[in-house]
């Protein structure tokens, strides 16, 4: 096919020698399937912001760093230049967090190169060799819904090890390769440590695998994996290996009030003894 104006800088650079066929069109970007040398792969070319409908980017951008302050500048007061930096920063959060995962054994597509607002990378197949189907397009039995969800959750946990969080994971950003469950689309990720929202979205991201594999096996929507993983998270015991039950006991000891505003008071009566001495020093 005649590749798209998108994909002709890698082409140009000789990352590409030719685009084969769409693969999917989504809110974020245009994917097609490619070949170089002899290997076919998958390019991701990154919509404009006037094309995309990914909505609610400020929860998922609330803590990411920039640097140089002249972009960070820019970016707070969306001038066209600022704009067209949080573009590249949204492109580049999906492009790190891949290689990130992918090192931490996270199982994403491998990354290649980014090149021009493209991301060249792995083209996940099925056991035939065909572009793997989403997670959403297949009919479960119990058992494997039992065993790609136990999967995806030591994987999102994992996630959570080398300190990010999906924040859109669904049926919908899940490919089933010829090997298991492949999780996709991660511009969105966040920093765990750097975001307010990061439990939210983490706990959204669990639930909606829970959600989703309790259509075929109902026990799982009564699993608590989202406040047992972080749970264990906030006290700097999650590892990779963790053994995860998903249960959790939840701390229902009531709050002894009395206790909390008597050392209040305490404190206060502290403070005004110290502000007095102070102003009799001063005399």
């Amino acid at each position: 096919m005649k590749p798209p104006k998108s994909i002709e800088p890698l082409i140009e650079d000789g990352l590409v020698d030719e685009v084969i066929r769409p693969l999917m069109s989504g809110k974020e970007a245009a994917v097609y399937v490619v070949r170089r040398g002899n290997e076919v792969c998958c390019a991701k070319a990154y919509k404009t912001v006037n094309e995309r409908g990914f909505r609610n980017r400020a929860q998922y951008t609330e803590g990411r760093k920039v640097r140089n302050s002249r972009k960070a500048r820019a970016m707070e007061k969306g001038s066209r230049y600022g704009r067209a930096e949080q573009e590249s920063a949204w492109q580049n959060a999906e492009v790190e967090a891949l290689f990130l995962l992918a090192a931490a054994g996270v199982r994403v597509p491998k990354p290649y190169h980014f090149v021009d607002g493209v991301l060249l990378m792995e083209l996940v197949v099925d056991a035939e060799g065909n572009a793997a189907p989403r997670l959403n397009d297949l009919e479960l039995s119990a058992d494997v819904a039992r065993e790609y969800h136990q999967f995806l959750i030591a994987q999102v946990a994992r996630m959570l090890c080398a300190g990010l969080i999906h924040g859109d994971l669904s049926e919908f950003n899940v490919l089933v390769g010829g090997e298991g469950p492949v999780i996709i689309d991660l511009p969105q990720a966040i920093h765990a440590a750097d975001s307010n929202s990061a439990f939210a979205l983490f706990e959204r991201d669990v639930n909606n695998m829970a959600a989703y594999f309790g259509r075929f096996a109902p026990e799982l929507l009564d699993t608590q994996y989202a406040s047992e993983i972080w749970s264990l998270y906030e006290k700097g015991e999650l590892t990779p290996e963790s053994v995860l039950t998903g249960q959790f006991a939840r701390d229902e000891k009531a709050v002894n009030v009395g206790g909390v505003l008597k050392v209040i008071d305490d404190a206060r009566e502290e403070a005004m003894r110290r502000r007095a001495y102070a102003e009799d020093a001063d005399r």
